[in-house]
């Protein structure tokens, strides 16, 4: 067929069906497509009822909160006024009456969850309430979801203090924080469990580093005394930099109890012995110097040397010669009876003893009483 065969007007009017369908096509590709169940939309209130609130979804048509969902939220549907726009999650896309089903309180948990994800992702600090404490750790409320803050995540300043980790005394010190208000960052997110994660442990750790960067091994300084427990005390340094002087780093003497020794808020001069993945380790005895070196230059093996026994152990007993340098007077000196053994020696006695062992520079020395 030839375009002189064409009929002119079946040629206008196929011009005219592909332009109204182009239209048509570009129109529904313009219009918008109503958010799936489960989704946020948002919208403007039009009624409020005592059956239910309607809300102006264009232009999808009107959406509706009743029911269960009603109740459920009258807290928040008696400040509400026409004209204020709210965030809705989808229940239905169109109800038996032609409305689209609401929910503002699944909407308002969802917009509480991407509020925490972007919490944590901005690192905000959070000021809130401790609730209750158990032996992990605490338990803490943010926008009516339940959140946990693990002892591990505690800041220095309140980690619990507590010798050989007996999880009953951790206890009894984390209910001491109960009621306190406590700064803390979300670092877990945990919608299906419906739980948060917090930590205190980073806050301010930015300038925590920059404080510990002036800090280096062999410097000598005045702290104040902040904690003391059973394995040592906590000094409080320049910029409110913590560091832990161990029972060991003490006294060249033996130390068992350093609350007999210090009080809180007592100034000690301390150095800096060690500092790693940002704890700082300090050391009161490394001021002084080291009794075994005097030592060295006054005994030796064979020698008999006068010695207050100061513990008992296990092994047997600890005889100190002077401040600072004590030996081990073995229970197989004994019969390996630890009854002999304290018929023959008293706590705080001094007696005389044989060394058989002298190693100053080991700080090791055993020694056997003479009889």
């Amino acid at each position: 067929m030839t375009k002189k065969d064409v009929n002119p007007e079946v040629e206008v009017s196929t011009n005219e069906e592909v332009k109204k369908d182009g239209i048509m096509t570009a129109l529904i590709e313009k219009t918008p497509t109503l958010p799936a169940i489960g989704e946020l939309i948002e919208g403007k209130v039009i009624g409020i009822e005592k059956n239910g609130v309607f809300i102006d979804l264009p232009p999808f048509g009107t959406g509706i909160i009743y029911g269960k969902e009603l109740i459920s939220v009258r807290d928040v549907i008696k400040n509400l006024n026409i004209g204020d726009t709210v965030d809705a999650k989808i229940v239905d896309v169109e109800n038996e009456d032609g409305y689209v089903e609401l929910s503002l309180k699944e909407a308002r948990q969802a917009l509480v969850w991407t509020e925490a994800e972007k919490a944590m992702k901005e690192k905000q600090v959070l000021e809130l309430s401790i609730k209750e404490a158990n032996k992990g750790g605490l338990l803490i409320n943010w926008q009516g979801i339940s959140g946990f803050l693990p002892a591990s995540q505690l800041s220095s300043e309140n980690y619990p203090r507590v010798a050989d980790g007996d999880k009953d005394k951790i206890l009894e010190e984390l209910k001491k924080m109960v009621g306190s208000k406590i700064a803390v960052q979300i670092i877990g997110v945990e919608p299906k469990e419906g739980k948060l994660i917090f930590s205190e442990k980073n806050i301010n750790q930015g300038e925590r580093e920059e404080v510990i960067q002036k800090y280096n091994v062999g410097d000598e300084m005045e702290g104040e005394v902040t904690g003391i427990v059973d394995f040592g005390i906590f000094i409080k340094l320049d910029g409110n930099i913590e560091g832990l002087v161990h029972i060991s780093e003490i006294s060249w003497s033996l130390v068992e109890n350093p609350r007999e020794l210090f009080k809180i808020g007592e100034k000690v001069k301390v150095k800096i012995i060690e500092i790693v993945d940002g704890k700082i380790s300090l050391s009161i005895k490394a001021l002084k110097e080291n009794p075994w070196k005097s030592a060295e230059r006054k005994f030796k093996k064979g020698d008999e040397v006068e010695a207050v026994v100061i513990k008992f152990n296990k092994h047997g007993a600890l005889a100190s010669i002077e401040e600072g340098v004590a030996g081990l007077v073995h229970i197989s000196e004994f019969e390996s009876s630890e009854e002999k053994l304290k018929e023959a020696l008293q706590l705080g006695k001094n007696y005389k003893f044989k060394i058989n062992v002298f190693e100053p520079k080991d700080q090791k020395m055993t020694l056997s009483l003479v009889k």
